[in-house]
């Protein structure tokens, strides 16, 4: 197969989701390689996780800059000095200027607990709940400068249920968010798709590795 494509994850707590990306990650036929988990607080336990599986760290404290545009110039530093070709965001809770999204146009991912364009932003789960939808989910999309917009990459449909809380609801929605964020990062890295317009069309005529069983449509249900 060809070379892995080196892929940096940007985090800012526990990461769960980047746990799922680096497990998938680990299998020979996976067509990332996680190389740099990049955190913005020092205190955030997914970095931990990462540097125990020999996976290189680094924290930059958003914190100690004037504004954002300071904070993305050394996150591209360390980057660059990675040889970073993808990213995933992972739980990062830092808003990105439209110039380090468009510097990245379609090599930044992000995934989000709800079925977009549906529900943007933060508090989706009790918000759905609140309209009394019948199915919620989770959405893998490339980033845009706009709030939770971009071509969708992959989504998965979670039925809710008369008895859900919020966080019975996020539980499952988060089951579905560990399976669709390494497809839509093995779509990625392994060519598999391409952004025309909005929307992401898949290549089914290209062979598929083990790792990648996205359906045409890119929807994923439990």
């Amino acid at each position: 197969m060809s070379a892995r494509k080196r892929t940096a994850i940007l985090i800012s707590g526990r990461g769960s989701n980047m746990s799922a990306l680096i497990e998938a990650a680990r299998s020979p036929d996976y067509p990332a390689d996680i190389v740099l988990v990049l955190s913005n607080r020092a205190e955030a336990q997914g970095l931990a996780y990462a540097r125990e599986r020999g996976i290189a760290t680094a924290v930059i404290d958003h914190k100690i800059y004037a504004g954002r545009e300071e904070f993305e110039k050394s996150m591209q530093v360390l980057l660059d000095l990675h040889h970073i070709e993808i990213i995933c965001l992972a739980g990062f809770l830092r808003v990105l200027t439209p110039a380090f999204v468009q510097h990245w146009e379609g090599r930044l991912l992000n995934i989000h607990p709800s079925l977009l364009p549906a529900y943007r932003g933060l508090d989706t789960h009790a918000r759905a709940l609140a309209d009394g939808v019948k199915i919620h989910g989770c959405t893998v999309h490339f980033v845009a400068p706009a709030l939770d917009e971009g071509p969708i990459i992959a989504q998965a449909a979670v039925a809710v249920l008369d008895d859900d809380t919020p966080d019975t609801l996020a539980a499952r929605v988060l089951t579905q968010e560990h399976v669709i964020f390494p497809a839509a990062l093995a779509a990625v890295a392994g060519g598999h798709l391409q952004i025309k317009d909005n929307r992401v069309v898949f290549d089914h005529a290209k062979p598929e590795p083990p790792a990648l069983r996205v359906p045409a449509d890119g929807m994923l249900d439990p």
